[in-house]
């Protein structure tokens, strides 16, 4: 996909016409932003230019989530760049920093009068013990440090009525969620987190509301390099309303050849939908909130 930063501005192909209808979008940013560093002991190395915080801004997105078991592929030279990247960029982020209080940091916005405060998370086990930021220590929100994750949506809560978790969690190329997600998703619930976004299992995994909080498991590759599992996606829309409970739709895509997400149409996205709907039964979540 790095050809694609060549033309920043269409970089997301098609899909950035859904993007750009939402008045805030945001997508889980995957990679280290640095021509420096150490490779890291793992099988699979992404980085990228700051040029793609061009493609990301052009695209409508307005926020990322960097919690990933990504964003520190090329260590601490590389997780350095990335945030004077973004800095430089002037990019929101959420889910990294200089240390666990800025890593676990929200990011306060209000849209259309409605105070929303959004956290990133990775529950990842993968060099977490390593990667997770400390006072002393630059990296990533991980919930290998639970309190202060659970910490994190609680004071989120305090500063915003709508408290938004990304947790990049889950087993990849598994559909439903996994132990670890299905553990943590009731806390972050009885913490304050409203809503509830994840990544990293390379497939869709189902949404619904787990009481009264939305959950969406898993949204599976978006722009992508490879085929991963699957190339089933989509952008997931929420519309808040002041009386009542939100109201989600998935709009489906697929990951083209070219690594962009290009919405299915007609038959293809009933099939994809009614696929997405069926997900809901093992992810212990229901149709509608509770009463």
């Amino acid at each position: 996909t790095a050809r694609l930063l060549h033309h920043p501005a269409t970089a997301f192909g098609p899909i950035t016409s859904v993007l750009k209808s939402a008045d805030f979008t945001a997508v889980n940013f995957e990679t280290a932003v640095t021509s420096r560093g150490i490779p890291q002991p793992k099988t699979y190395h992404f980085r990228t230019t700051p040029k793609a915080f061009t493609a990301l801004r052009d695209a409508g997105i307005d926020l990322v989530t960097m919690a990933n078991n990504h964003v520190l592929d090329y260590g601490r030279a590389g997780l350095a760049d990335t945030l004077a990247a973004a800095g430089a960029a002037r990019f929101p982020y959420v889910g990294i920093g200089a240390s666990a209080a800025a890593a676990w940091a929200p990011y306060v916005t209000t849209i259309n009068g409605v105070r929303i405060a959004i956290i990133g998370v990775s529950q990842v086990a993968e060099l977490a013990s390593s990667w997770v930021a400390t006072r002393s220590r630059p990296g990533e929100a991980n919930a290998i440090n639970l309190p202060r994750t659970l910490a994190a949506v609680r004071a989120a809560r305090k500063l915003a009525p709508v408290v938004i978790v990304f947790m990049h969690w889950g087993t990849e190329g598994q559909a439903c969620p996994d132990p670890g997600q299905l553990s943590l998703a009731p806390k972050l619930a009885a913490a304050g987190a409203s809503i509830i976004i994840g990544a990293h299992a390379h497939v869709l995994q189902a949404s619904g509301w787990l009481g009264h909080t939305f959950v969406a498991y898993g949204m599976g590759n978006f722009l992508w390099w490879e085929h991963s599992y699957s190339t089933a996606t989509g952008v997931l829309k929420l519309t808040l309303h002041p009386h009542a409970p939100l109201t989600a739709q998935f709009i489906p895509a697929v990951v083209s050849a070219t690594g962009q997400p290009v919405a299915d149409r007609g038959a293809a996205a009933r099939r994809a939908m009614a696929h997405y709907a069926s997900l809901r039964s093992c992810a212990e979540l229901t149709r509608r909130p509770a009463r």
